[in-house]
């Protein structure tokens, strides 16, 4: 496709602090076989030399665009406040996280599925985490599936039912601007996994695209979650309120009684757990009331099952009880170390 008949594309890394991997990313946006683009990195007052290492390469390339908050905002109003500096020229908006970056070919390949198929609001692919292969499981060569057929089927993922999971980080998708544009907040500031439960909202209203290449890199580090969110577990009770507003509108009601069943059963035996890990008030103060929000109080009786179940697991099996502990106790004890280090960086 020649530029001047190629839709422009914003491209929005929202940063802070992420100096160190800011530069990879930054020339896996320059190195797009597609080039009609815009580039805004928005700096959220880094401390680092996030700021410098930014206008390096906006110094050297004029699609590169910088703002810089006037205050810190926290992560989810921040990532609304980046989307909403994308030009009022552009029809796809692609986020790359300052510490993931792109594949070559990304932008081409995302696009041209789109500009195919009018009615997709969101293109995602297969991604690198790491060393892993992940959003894999789309039959190949499936490239179009009806939005509310891919929710149905996360729905059963998060109840552990099979089913798919193919949204990533918002690194893994492209998006369409008008749909971003046409809402005040594009992600809901209350819940940390805002950018899965916005794909499940988007697609009530449109297709879903999926390019069968590896197309994204999302870097594991300790930095990428805040230690808070990690040790409160808020992601399993992010994915439940997921499943309580979306699972009705996507399930039938026979499907969505056996799948809540079973997420608030996975969601129990998680607690089970962390009562044997002894978790400290801040964590159970924190679900109960996240519980009472979403209509559905703590059960202490469920949680009593759960644990009973957990605890005739650990004594009935010894080898398998041993060796669990053994990865914890080493795993626990890194961690441990990397937040420390972490912390001491970041002045967190």
């Amino acid at each position: 496709m020649e530029q001047q008949s190629e839709p422009f594309v914003s491209v929005i890394t929202p940063v802070y602090n992420q100096g160190k991997y800011l530069a990879d990313c930054i020339e896996s946006v320059l190195a797009q076989t597609y080039t009609h683009w815009e580039y805004v990195i928005v700096n959220n007052c880094s401390s680092d030399q996030t700021l410098e290492v930014a206008q390096h390469y906006a110094q050297q390339d004029p699609r590169i665009r910088i703002h810089t908050n006037s205050t810190f905002l926290d992560l989810m109003p921040n990532w609304n406040h980046a989307l909403r500096q994308i030009s009022d020229a552009s029809q796809y908006c692609k986020v790359v996280h300052a510490d993931d970056f792109l594949f070559p070919d990304c932008l081409t390949q995302m696009v041209r599925l789109a500009e195919g198929h009018p009615n997709v609001g969101l293109i995602g692919s297969y991604g690198l985490t790491g060393t892993r292969v992940e959003m894999d499981g789309l039959p190949y060569p499936s490239t179009v599936v009806a939005g509310k057929e891919i929710c149905r089927a996360f729905m059963f993922h998060i109840a552990k039912l099979g089913g798919l999971w193919l949204f990533g980080s918002p690194t893994s998708t492209l998006i369409r601007s008008d749909l971003i544009r046409k809402r005040a907040s594009f992600y809901n500031e209350e819940n940390i996994h805002a950018d899965t439960e916005v794909c499940c909202e988007v697609l009530q209203e449109t297709d879903f695209g999926f390019v069968h290449q590896v197309l994204t890199y999302t870097r594991e580090h300790i930095e990428r979650q805040s230690t808070s969110s990690a040790d409160l577990y808020k992601n399993i009770l992010c994915e439940l309120t997921i499943f309580l507003k979306y699972g009705p509108i996507c399930l039938d009601e026979h499907e969505y009684a056996m799948c809540e069943k079973r997420a608030f059963k996975v969601y129990y035996q998680t607690l089970a757990k962390c009562v044997l890990m002894r978790k400290r008030r801040e964590f159970w103060a924190y679900h109960t009331d996240q519980l009472k929000r979403v209509g559905h109080p703590l059960s202490l009786i469920k949680l009593g099952l759960s644990l009973v179940a957990e605890l005739s697991s650990l004594v009935l099996n010894p080898v398998s009880t041993y060796q669990k502990l053994r990865r914890r106790v080493h795993n626990d004890f890194h961690y441990e170390i990397q937040r420390e280090v972490v912390g001491s960086t970041l002045g967190r």
